[in-house]
């Protein structure tokens, strides 16, 4: 037997005979007072009655609150062994008649449900990260492998060149961004505040994108105010970096993206706006998980991992991103920022 098997028993004991210990007392006040009744001239016999009576009862209520009290405790107890196992669809249930034993079991069925969720984003990730991984390892294998052969002319090398360049900097970008989730989870990157122009970091955003915006033949409405913040400029220029990315990449080849940037009941309020389709209900609460991609084929560009970064980094300010559809159509990504922050 255990040692906790054990410590459990001797509990039931200990609590089995200090319920016994008292309706012996009263048994026996009983008979005290029946003997001091005999020499008065009453029947004894009756509080011999009374004793019995009172350690029979005093046995049934004893063993029936222990179970009552102690076998919930007991399954609750084979339950946890089977989570320490690995076990996380455990759900444990219970009538007990003691709240606190209902409410335990609760918060014990609460643990496991998030324990298994814990359990399922770990093996997303890994699945997702392994997925992004190979992707462009394999392409930059298979373009190496065709420059090898020497039988290219110089415009298909240049292509291969190229794609092998593009792969590269994707594992490079991919690689970079789990760094930084990873530290910015951990908090063990403390990035210095200053102040600085936010509408100017939002167009040095759109600069930096040139090549992206003019491939695609996309036109901008771009209305920012000029607002100074204090805040983590490194950290910020991803927040504009990946949306602008995102509106560029999910929008329509000569479409119109929109931003503005305004104060708003002393936060600062940025949103973008892109001619592309509106993302469905199902996905809006779960685009900002790491690794999450609406495309479930992981055809599109993209590796799930910056709208994760950007929500990290808005909390990080005490702010907050969401998504919304914008009244003309298409999609809308909003952040707020407290200029306090």
């Amino acid at each position: 037997m255990s040692r906790r098997k054990s410590r459990f028993l001797d509990i039931r004991v200990q609590f089995f005979f200090i319920c016994m210990a008292g309706f012996i007392g009263v048994a026996l006040l009983a008979a005290f007072a029946g003997w001091g009744l005999e020499h008065l001239g009453v029947n004894v016999p009756v509080f011999v009655w009374i004793l019995i009576f009172t350690l029979l009862l005093g046995s049934a209520t004893a063993a029936g609150f222990s179970a009552a009290f102690f076998a919930p405790i007991a399954r609750l107890s084979r339950a946890m062994k089977e989570v320490a196992a690995g076990n996380f669809q455990v759900q444990a249930e219970t009538k007990s008649i003691f709240r606190d034993i209902r409410d335990i079991y609760d918060n014990f069925n609460l643990m496991v449900r998030e324990l298994s969720a814990t359990e399922t984003l770990q093996t997303d990730f890994i699945s997702n990260v392994s997925h992004e991984f190979k992707t462009p390892i394999s392409a930059i294998e298979g373009y190496a492998s065709l420059l090898q052969e020497h039988q290219q002319s110089s415009e298909e090398q240049d292509e291969y060149i190229g794609k092998i360049l593009f792969n590269t900097r994707r594992l490079s970008a991919l690689a970079g961004n789990i760094l930084l989730l990873s530290k910015l989870d951990s908090q063990s990157i403390h990035p210095q505040r200053s102040r600085f122009r936010l509408d100017e970091q939002v167009r040095q955003s759109i600069l930096a994108l040139e090549r992206k915006w003019t491939e695609k033949d996309v036109d901008f409405d771009v209305d920012l105010d000029e607002i100074e913040f204090t805040g983590c400029e490194g950290l910020l220029q991803h927040v504009w970096s990946n949306l602008i990315d995102n509106a560029i990449k999910f929008g329509p080849r000569g479409g119109l993206i929109r931003m503005r940037m305004l104060r708003e009941n002393g936060s600062v309020l940025f949103t973008i706006d892109n001619e592309g389709s509106s993302i469905p209900e199902e996905d809006k609460s779960r685009i900002f998980n790491k690794f999450y991609q609406g495309d479930s084929s992981h055809e599109s560009e993209g590796n799930g991992l910056g709208l994760a970064l950007v929500r990290k980094i808005a909390a990080m300010h005490g702010g907050k991103v969401w998504v919304e559809d914008p009244p003309l159509g298409g999609c809308r990504f909003a952040v707020s920022l407290p200029e306090t922050a």
